[in-house]
């Protein structure tokens, strides 16, 4: 059994996979894609939240292909990236994130007359959540 464990992990290693903590610490330490993630998640909130506000699917989708790109051009593997992003403390710690913006900036994420405010303001201002966003 040992022989098996030690053959597998090898194996593992080998293959450039990594356990998801490492890739959690890993990604946990590049500030540009995880300010990228938050940006993704401040956008995905408003337009959840808000009725007036619809999100710009297609450049959503490029915009997060573009930090996975950026996240595999420094060498993590799509399972360490996957791991990342569906990792409970990660997703707690950028909800703390994301609502500490939107306290910053006058909303809550409990308020969604807020979010709609903070949303068209986004909009307006041009700034990379409201390029991810669409006033209805």
């Amino acid at each position: 059994m040992r022989m098996m464990t030690t053959c597998v992990l090898s194996a593992a290693l080998s293959l450039g996979l990594a356990i998801p903590s490492q890739a959690a610490n890993g990604l946990a330490a590049e500030t540009d894609i995880n300010n990228g993630l938050l940006t993704a998640a401040v956008a995905e909130k408003i337009q959840r939240e808000c009725h007036s506000i619809g999100a710009r699917i297609i450049k959503g989708r490029t915009y997060l292909n573009g930090l996975k790109s950026m996240a595999s051009d420094r060498g993590y593997s799509d399972a360490e990236i996957d791991a990342y992003i569906n990792d409970d403390l990660e997703k707690a710690k950028m909800r703390e994130r994301r609502n500490e913006y939107f306290k910053a900036r006058g909303a809550s994420n409990l308020d969604p007359d807020s979010l709609c405010v903070l949303g068209r303001s986004e909009i307006a201002m041009n700034s990379q959540v409201g390029a991810l966003l669409r006033a209805k």
